[in-house]
């Protein structure tokens, strides 16, 4: 399996960890702009039955700020990606975008240094999941 960031399966039910990542995204300054339904989605648009699985768009606001002065269309990147998904054995698994991929990636100093301390947050966040 390919993983694009940062995983955790956790011993908690999808339920359990769909209202526990917010609260350990908020202990690292994120909060959540956005979720979308991937298996409503896919249900309502194309019919079809999906594992539970949602995508919340994190934001930590002085870090993002930080990021938008030091390259302003770097709003495409943002904000960063976690997503919750039920596994196979009906525990839940937490993924998070590794903006040091991402981010560092641009050849902007400023933003690797920004990326890595994301990245950092975003760690510790997802380790605090049982």
């Amino acid at each position: 399996m390919t993983t694009f960031g940062i995983r955790k399966a956790l011993r908690a039910t999808y339920d359990e960890a769909i209202t526990r990542v917010p609260e350990a995204l908020k202990a690292e300054g994120f909060g959540v702009l956005t979720e979308i339904d991937i298996q409503s989605t896919l249900k309502q648009k194309l019919g079809v039955d999906f594992r539970r699985y949602k995508i919340l768009g994190a934001c930590n606001p002085p870090l993002a700020h930080e990021a938008l002065q030091a390259e302003l269309e770097i709003g495409l990147m943002l904000p960063c990606n976690v997503v919750v998904y039920e596994g196979d054995d009906g525990k839940a698994v937490v993924l998070a975008i590794d903006p040091t991929k991402t981010l560092a990636t641009t050849g902007n100093p400023k933003l690797a240094e920004l990326a890595e301390a994301v990245k950092q947050r975003l760690t510790r966040a997802i380790e605090m999941l049982e």
